[in-house]
């Protein structure tokens, strides 16, 4: 009985030390694509077909200091000819119909800051091939701008949603909350002033959005998204047996991206005189990647 009895801890000890072996052997995912943003104020100022662009007589503009930043959609695509869809889909962040038409839930909305990882995924999963553009569908916003107001300076901070349309609950910007339960078209903005019990919200024109894709002509995005295009200066090849990180970095132009219509033309942005917000949208993409 002795016998018997040592034999079953010995069986139980291997047993436990089996199954404990196991888990620690779990395999890992491997190595991953990781896609960060970068903001950056001295990138080229593009329009919408990717040329350089300036300010428009009767508007001016300022570069935001960017605090966060989130995506709707994110493609690597082969070619110029490859049409929107048709590459390797990265990302597509959830929808939903709450608000009637189809719209990005914001709720569930991913928001970093620059060059904190916003997507992090296995290569494996990747389909293998040599890329030439990244595609980004930007959402949403979050930076601080200079406001003038009787003569001084001051400083807000602005939510700036570029989906092509969004369901938002309640929103907070700089301590202020904004009540919506309701879908916002592209352009929609919330203000809130820091130190001041002053807050305001509005809507850009429909198509003011500048969205730059230089491959228009080859690829087009269809009217009121905010898909940027931008071109690697080498092809991102994935063979699907890399065995370190490739970190792919999408540097976005800042370079005077909010924009108003002036009421007093000096450049500075002054919503008590009637000045509205005509463009919050990005000014060009730069990917870039490491591996």
């Amino acid at each position: 009985m002795k016998i018997k009895l040592q034999s079953l801890l010995i069986i139980l000890a291997i047993t436990a030390f089996s199954c404990s072996d196991k888990d620690d052997d779990t395999p890992a995912e491997g190595p991953q694509l990781i896609v960060k943003f970068k903001f950056d104020p001295n990138q080229a100022r593009l329009n919408n077909l990717g040329q350089p662009s300036t300010v428009p007589t009767g508007n001016a503009a300022q570069t935001p200091v960017f605090n966060s930043i989130s995506s709707h959609y994110l493609e690597f695509a082969p070619s110029a000819n490859t049409m929107l869809g048709a590459g390797t889909v990265l990302y597509h962040a959830p929808e939903t119909g709450t608000g009637g038409a189809n719209a990005i839930d914001f709720s569930k909305a991913k928001i970093v800051g620059e060059n904190e990882a916003f997507l992090s995924i296995p290569l494996k999963d990747i389909a293998s091939g040599s890329y030439e553009w990244v595609r980004c569908s930007l959402s949403y916003q979050n930076y601080d701008v200079n406001i003038w107001s009787a003569g001084a300076n001051y400083v807000g901070t602005l939510a700036s949603f570029v989906g092509f349309r969004t369901y938002i609950g309640t929103h907070n910007i700089a301590s202020y909350p904004f009540v919506v339960n309701g879908n916002r078209d592209q352009g929609y903005w919330a203000f809130g002033l820091k130190g001041f019990a002053y807050s305001s919200s509005g809507q850009a024109p429909a198509g003011a959005t500048t969205v730059p894709n230089p491959i228009a002509a080859t690829s087009p995005i269809p009217a009121g998204s905010c898909v940027v295009t931008g071109k690697f200066a080498n092809n991102l090849v994935i063979t699907g047996n890399e065995t370190s990180d490739v970190v792919v970095t999408l540097s976005l132009s800042i370079n005077n991206s909010f924009e108003w219509h002036e009421v007093t033309a000096d450049g500075k942005y002054e919503p008590s005189t009637g000045e509205n917000v005509v463009d919050m949208g990005l000014r060009g993409l730069i990917p870039s990647y490491v591996k």
